[in-house]
């Protein structure tokens, strides 16, 4: 069974930035068209619905991450093995891991549904939803969680196909089913007259689509991830090293996510205004988030296939390559979408005190954005080589720890204003920078150069 170059794509060999370019690209659309699914959301209820029901979408955004960040951390280990055993050339261990990934992703799908519609509406009252926005956010809610079986399968499959190198079909599979969801929010809003359930209805449809797609692409290959339903285990020894890799970056994201809705219940006190405007500014730093995100995972995918093939030297040039080019290009997005706050806040809505709420948190934030690259690409590269405790110790220590300590002195012995709030963000971000490169040299770099 061959490995078809179109198709997959060995990084242990030739130009480091020209490889990182070509595989973050399609990544970086990807990761456009998947923020698309929950920005064309807020678009349309913002629009054509109301400025309640924009803060019910903002504000759940929160709640599913909790979730799906788990999941997603699952999945890196996941790629993680997978990145390590194609390096290594492992074909027969590599099918294994595959079919083990996907029975997984089968069992966490059903789980995941029963405790998300069930857990409702807890979230919401751990949040301090306000009253106001309580009813459309609980049923965006319940809609939403019982499909997300859709986005886990496609989140699966598209990890599996990115640890190979293939980064295009993911993107295909999203452009479709990102034009099919902003079609499917219109007709539901405009034509149907069915608001916010409407978009939740729009949004599980397509995912589903996607997940569809990818199950088709995997069961249908000849490629050396192929998948089939037949061969459907769990692989105890490769689960725990799916869960060895997977699981400190599945507690960081699901302990960040659920310390980011205190975050949003302190937010919310400032009124449904002010929860607009910070969910306005969320899903445009979002925007700058997505290279930042595609580097994370190209940084994985090219550090665990040199590292499975023992090319240590390689592995850490390459760190340093992505860490300079995430770092200017953060900054270069940073700065415009700071310079055009204003008229990027108002393609979310006309409402006056929104936008004004929006970008003072986009003034205040955007820019310290850089800070989180480091971070993010950092601990890509690091997951990369199989070091998943680190990262989550530093993260969790920074951006729940340190964070929910400022926001709490800050707020009680101090000054309580929606920027001060917004500010425990980059507070997060700086702390963990400055840790993680101090860890990353002692750790990692250092005692390469030694060997060398």
């Amino acid at each position: 069974m061959g490995i078809k170059k179109t198709r997959t794509a060995d990084m242990t060999s030739g130009p480091i930035m020209m490889q990182l370019i070509r595989f973050s690209l399609p990544l970086l659309l990807g990761n456009v068209f998947q923020m698309l699914y929950n920005t064309v959301d807020s678009l349309v209820v913002g629009n054509f619905v109301g400025t309640e029901a924009l803060a019910a979408v903002g504000s759940t955004t929160m709640i599913i991450n909790i979730l799906v960040l788990f999941f997603n951390g699952l999945a890196v280990g996941a790629g993680v093995l997978i990145g390590q055993l194609f390096g290594a050339q492992d074909k027969d261990t590599l099918h294994t891991a595959v079919e083990t990934t996907m029975s997984m992703t089968f069992i966490f799908s059903v789980l995941f549904t029963i405790i998300g519609v069930a857990g409702v509406p807890l979230m919401l009252k751990l949040m301090s939803t306000p009253a106001d926005v309580m009813e459309p956010a609980s049923l965006y809610l319940r809609i939403y969680f019982s499909g997300i079986s859709g986005m886990l399968i496609y989140n699966m499959g598209g990890g599996i196909l990115r640890a190979v190198g293939d980064s295009i079909r993911p993107l295909e599979f999203l452009i479709f089913t990102s034009v099919m969801n902003t079609i499917l929010d219109l007709f539901f809003v405009l034509g149907l007259h069915k608001g916010i359930a409407g978009v939740a209805i729009a949004t599980v449809i397509s995912q589903f689509c996607s997940a569809l797609l990818i199950l088709r692409l995997l069961v249908r290959t000849d490629e050396i991830y192929y998948f089939r339903f037949s061969d459907l285990c769990l692989n105890l020894p490769l689960l725990g090293t799916i869960f060895r890799f997977g699981l400190p970056a599945a507690i960081q994201s699901t302990l960040t996510a659920f310390s980011n809705t205190f975050v949003q219940s302190y937010i919310n006190t400032f009124g449904s205004s002010c929860m607009a405007g910070w969910s306005c500014y969320n899903k445009l730093d979002q925007f700058v988030f997505l290279p930042i995100v595609s580097m994370n995972m190209a940084a994985t995918a090219f550090v665990s296939q040199n590292i499975g093939a023992g090319q240590v030297k390689r592995a850490n040039k390459g760190t340093g390559v992505a860490l300079a080019m995430i770092s200017v290009i953060t900054i270069a997005i940073s700065s415009v979408l700071v310079l055009f706050a204003r008229e990027a806040s108002a393609i979310f809505t006309s409402d006056q005190a929104v936008i004004e709420f929006s970008v003072l948190f986009l003034s205040t934030n955007t820019m310290l954005l850089i800070f989180n690259s480091i971070n993010h690409v950092l601990a890509g590269a690091l997951r990369g080589r199989g070091d998943s405790f680190g990262p989550m110790i530093i993260m969790v220590s920074t951006f729940v720890v340190i964070r929910q300590i400022y926001l709490f002195v800050v707020t009680r012995f101090f000054i309580n204003t929606p920027k001060v709030v917004g500010f425990g963000y980059p507070i997060g971000w700086m702390s963990c920078c400055i840790i993680q490169l101090l860890y990353f040299y002692f750790r990692w770099l250092r005692p390469s150069k030694k060997e060398a």
